[in-house]
């Protein structure tokens, strides 16, 4: 019994859930924003239950490509594949499963738009990030960080069957997000990366240059977020919220740009987490209250 339960669990983490709760927080919060107001429950379901199995089979297959680097680091060698508990070819199986499924119900339960536009996502993460950016070029989070800006736009054209102007607002903002969020992140790990020759910006770019590039990217970010209110996207709710979390996620990069000290990096990286979730929850609240 404990030995199936640690295969789940293992089956699980492949997933990356966490990562993966706050892809469909983004989705979920694009629907609220498209359909002015709460979308159709079984239009929820259908689509979380699409985006989880899209999210999830993707990282599957990313920990899939990796599994070599993540022998090399010590924040992944304790994964399923490089720890030997899953072997890689149930990992690989698993990934496809789950994104040919999630393409499946899209097309059958909510509509062939948000199927090709989650297909894309996915092949765009593993094809183009995974198998060619990230080990190619440190500006591989900048332009990967496309993937992982799909969900929202997905969810917007799960409620209306296209993409508007205000889905691309959202993508850019997750799309910018992206960097600042995993550079703190490079910084403390900054060592395994360069043992496992991974060009991130730290390693390519030095440290000073890394945080002077989150404080810039941070500026975009909240610039963006802000601009949703007069594009009549959001409303007064959202824009109060957006201001007091872009204010304290700037303090966040402008401390670690003067400092540099690990832990303002690790405080960056995890203030971005709560940062995109709080601000895509504020979407919804407005939308919601409105």
């Amino acid at each position: 019994m404990m030995a199936m339960r640690q295969r789940l669990l293992d089956y699980v983490s492949l997933m990356k859930p966490i990562i993966t709760v706050l892809l469909l927080i983004t989705t979920l919060s694009a629907m609220f924003v498209a359909a002015h107001g709460v979308p159709p429950a079984a239009l929820v379901r259908w689509t979380m239950l699409g985006g989880a199995l899209a999210a999830g089979g993707a990282s599957a297959l990313n920990q899939y490509i990796d599994r070599d680097l993540d022998k090399q680091m010590a924040r992944t060698a304790k994964r399923p594949i490089p720890a030997g508990r899953i072997p890689p070819s149930h990992a690989l199986i698993f990934g496809l499963i789950l994104s040919v499924l999630s393409v499946v119900v899209y097309a059958a339960f909510v509509n062939w738009a948000a199927a090709l536009l989650a297909l894309a996502g996915n092949l765009y993460y593993v094809g183009f990030y995974s198998l060619g950016l990230k080990r190619a070029t440190p500006q591989n989070i900048v332009i990967g960080g496309a993937a992982g800006a799909i969900p929202p736009v997905v969810g917007w054209a799960a409620v209306t069957g296209s993409v508007h102007v205000a889905a691309l607002f959202l993508f850019a903002i997750i799309f910018y997000w992206t960097p600042p969020h995993f550079w703190a992140l490079a910084l403390l790990k900054r060592h395994e990366y360069t043992r496992g020759q991974i060009p991130m910006m730290p390693v390519v770019w030095g440290e000073e240059e890394t945080r002077r590039q989150i404080f810039l990217y941070s500026l975009i970010v909240v610039a963006l977020t802000l601009l949703l209110t007069p594009a009549q996207v959001t409303g007064m709710f959202y824009l109060g919220a957006a201001a007091l979390l872009g204010i304290i996620l700037l303090i966040h990069a402008g401390v670690l740009w003067r400092g540099g000290t690990n832990k303002q990096a690790w405080r960056m990286y995890k203030y971005s987490s709560y940062y995109l979730a709080l601000l895509f929850l504020a979407m919804v609240i407005d939308r919601t209250v409105r």
